[in-house]
């Protein structure tokens, strides 16, 4: 099924939010700028979960351009949340943002999430983008900081998305999966592994939702353009389509 297969957003009669959710680690935009400006374009997102954002000098300025060639708007996030950072499209209300910087291990990188809730037709829905910890222990118990955080954003449904920087079975990921729907593992669409573009051999960025949203197709994007993807960045996205009830 191509990227064109993949269902469309649209509201249903019912209230209900069909939408494109894409997560993606742009490697602080180092790459083509306009190479991941396509990539984004092409799978026609509603809401875009960025890891690794500009951080430094001149950080907005950098990530508002992104938004603007990806015909998007900035939700939350980037260097007030240590990387992670929210976009979206126009169709989205939004309700409140936050951005939360993680507990500091001496020594690691900070982390930090961009949270957001919004609101698409009659669909209430929270938005978290992470990117967890290379450090094992760090990382579990920067899942269990998430699931926290999808409990205090006390929405009906939830959206985290990210680069997990571990594979299904690991034990951050098993965290989450447990709690969490996980988009491939209920609803598999294109390809699997999301690292590296020239040799994709592991998956290790997800999308996963809280029960009730229901996954319609999650992975890689099939039939992008090969070249955009291997000088966008150093990870392939993952994009899925996922149908949020009315709240």
């Amino acid at each position: 099924m191509a990227i064109s297969e993949l269902p469309n957003s649209r509201t249903e009669a019912d209230g209900s939010a069909v939408l494109r959710v894409l997560s993606y680690n742009v490697r602080s935009m180092r790459d083509d700028e306009d190479a991941l400006a396509r990539v984004i374009r092409a799978c026609a997102p509603d809401l875009v979960f960025v890891q690794e954002a500009p951080r430094f000098f001149r950080w907005r300025k950098h990530a508002a351009r992104l938004a603007a060639k990806s015909e998007l708007v900035m939700l939350s996030g980037g260097a007030t949340a240590a990387g992670p950072m929210l976009l979206c499209s126009l169709r989205a209300t939004v309700e409140r943002t936050e951005d939360v910087l993680l507990p500091l291990t001496p020594g690691l990188h900070r982390r930090g999430l961009a949270t957001a809730v919004v609101r698409f037709a009659g669909a209430r829905v929270g938005l978290i983008s992470c990117h967890l910890s290379l450090r094992k222990d760090e990382r579990y118990a920067q899942a269990g900081m998430v699931l926290d955080r999808v409990a205090a954003l006390g929405t009906p449904y939830t959206l985290v998305a990210g680069d997990l920087n571990e594979r299904p079975g690991g034990p951050a990921f098993t965290r989450l999966a447990t709690e969490l729907r996980d988009g491939w593992a209920v609803s598999p669409w294109g390809g699997e592994h999301t690292s590296t573009p020239a040799d994709p051999h592991q998956r290790i960025d997800a999308i996963l939702a809280t029960p009730g949203i229901e996954f319609l197709g999650c992975g890689v994007p099939p039939h992008l353009d090969p070249t955009d993807l291997r000088t966008a960045t150093d990870h392939l996205p993952v994009l899925a389509a996922v149908r949020v009830p009315a709240s």
